[in-house]
């Protein structure tokens, strides 16, 4: 029986995740081993977030009051919360990914910005890019004239060359 002091311990550990968290989704972890949880805790950290398996009792404690007490009503059998503190897609990322290859578990749900997102909606946030993607596609895009200018310039440069050695061929050939 866990004592008072590790209860009010791990209610502090789940509340302090949720002040820092962008996004916190529900998952049902049934059928996973520990060795494939710590796999996907490791990934989901990867990305700037964490992985915690939590007593329902604890977590709808920790949660009451704020945006995702909106989760509440999702915590019956065992949970798992991935949360999200640099971008709110790497964990629903690395989750609805993680699910695929072993076939276990399931999303529940997830709030971000104070809304509660269904089963649909926090898939359809996995399959968004990451912020490191949408910096790339916007680097890109920025980049993009000024590549295209370059290449201009070039093919000029190089059609005026190609232009001169055609006249110096001509003129060393009469």
């Amino acid at each position: 029986m866990a004592t008072k002091a590790f209860k009010s311990e791990k209610i502090n550990e789940i509340k302090s995740k949720i002040e820092k968290a962008q996004v916190a989704i529900i998952t049902d972890y049934k059928g996973l081993s520990v060795e494939e949880i710590t796999k996907l805790r490791r990934e989901i950290q990867k990305g700037g977030g964490d992985y915690m398996v939590t007593k329902n009792t604890l977590t709808k404690v920790a949660i009451k009051g704020t945006d995702y007490e909106l989760l509440a009503d999702k915590m019956t059998g065992p949970i798992a919360l991935a949360f999200g503190f640099e971008d709110p897609v790497s964990p629903a990322k690395a989750v609805s990914t993680f699910i695929k290859e072993v076939k276990k578990g399931e999303i529940l749900g997830a709030v971000l910005d104070g809304k509660l997102l269904s089963v649909e909606e926090t898939k359809a946030l996995a399959n968004l890019p990451s912020k490191e993607e949408l910096y790339a596609k916007i680097l890109g895009s920025i980049n993009s004239p000024a590549s295209g200018i370059v290449g201009s310039i070039n093919a000029v440069m190089a059609q005026l060359t190609r232009a001169m050695a055609a006249v110096r061929d001509q003129k060393q050939a009469a």
